[in-house]
């Protein structure tokens, strides 16, 4: 007797006879949206990722909209069909950088050996050979960028939040912040080239060059970050120490920046991933090197970046070696972002909770 009369009570919560969706009622839109469709390309003989995608997500966007205004209200049915929409855009997103990532990964694991990490490229034209001139040199340049760069942002961050006030001079020196944060990379490279052809003649490559050209580019990138960080500091924490007859600069030492340490160490951490992967200012300053050079003020030096483009661009005979060479230097390049980036977001979580 149980059996029929729950079955129409089933049916009836399944298309919303009771005056709300099912929970399943999005993926059911979806399921059939995507049948639609397929079935549809395939009849025209036009079947495509891209078209299914999109198509799906309209037509799923249509459909859950109807269903819902037919059994709920107008309210619930724009805010299924803003979720719906939301979440296939998001999707839609997804789907070049997981493809970045597959190729990536697929075709730079081939090298991705011991090799690779301890040997040069000295004199190899085929296979063998490996990065660790361009490894040591993404090392050492980008160091180097990073000491010079986060006093100079880190100390003007401090004078925008804590001396400009409205002054002239903070005003301007936001101004050419902004201006940089947004100049070409190809820009700061010609900087850099340009002073150090001044004192040491054209044709100049130096791995202390590639530095100041990422330098330039860093600088507003720290500056930015330091000063929001800085401003999110509670003013009580100021006021309390200046009613203990404590000086600025003491305050700003011993109770701003350790309260911000988080926050400005993470804002330095994605600088530092923003500049490293940087292509075109390095060629112009660096050049291209197959040695090792450890030495940034006699030579050329190799770098990550351009080491991939490079053995992408002239690669030898066979080219394959060299292809693989390229795609691994990428998917090392990718790693060291990426642990960039969580170690941010590490710093930040663990140690981030006094200013929240």
């Amino acid at each position: 007797m149980s059996g029929p009369a729950t079955t129409p009570s089933a049916a009836r919560s399944l298309i919303g006879g009771d005056g709300h969706m099912p929970k399943q009622a999005t993926w059911i839109a979806v399921g059939a949206a995507a049948v639609a469709v397929t079935a549809l390309l395939l009849l025209l003989g036009i079947f495509a990722w891209g078209f299914f995608a999109v198509g799906t997500m309209i037509v799923a966007s249509g459909g859950i909209y109807f269903w819902s205004r037919t059994v709920e209200d107008r309210r619930h049915a724009k805010d299924r069909v803003v979720t719906v929409s939301i979440t296939s855009a998001f999707l839609l997103a997804m789907i070049p950088l997981v493809s970045l990532i597959w190729t990536v990964v697929s075709k730079g694991i081939n090298r991705f050996d011991v090799a690779f990490f301890t040997e040069t490229a000295r004199g190899v034209i085929g296979e063998g050979g490996g990065a660790a001139h361009a490894i040591w040199g993404t090392v050492i340049i980008t160091g180097i960028a990073t000491l010079l760069s986060v006093p100079i942002g880190l100390m003007a961050a401090i004078y925008l939040n804590e001396y400009g006030g409205d002054s002239w001079l903070r005003r301007a020196l936001t101004f050419f912040v902004d201006v940089m944060t947004g100049i070409p990379s190809i820009v700061a490279g010609l900087f850099a080239y340009a002073l150090f052809e001044i004192f040491f003649g054209p044709g100049i490559r130096l791995g202390v060059m590639g530095s100041v050209a990422l330098m330039v580019l860093m600088i507003p990138i720290v500056i930015r970050s330091s000063e929001e960080i800085l401003k999110i500091v509670p003013n009580h924490l100021r006021e309390a120490s200046y009613a203990l007859g404590t000086p600025k600069w003491k305050t700003i030492t011993k109770v701003v920046l350790p309260t911000a340490l988080a926050g400005l160490v993470t804002g330095i951490m994605l600088a530092i991933a923003r500049i490293i992967g940087e292509t075109a200012p390095l060629l112009v300053t660096t050049g291209v090197t197959d040695s090792m050079n450890i030495d940034p003020f006699d030579g050329r030096m190799q770098n990550l970046a351009v080491y991939a483009f490079n053995e992408y661009k002239n690669p030898g005979v066979p080219p394959e070696p060299s292809l693989d060479r390229a795609w691994t230097a990428v998917l090392v390049l990718i790693l060291i972002v990426m642990i960039l980036n969580l170690g941010a977001r590490f710093v930040y979580r663990r140690y981030g909770t006094e200013i929240r």
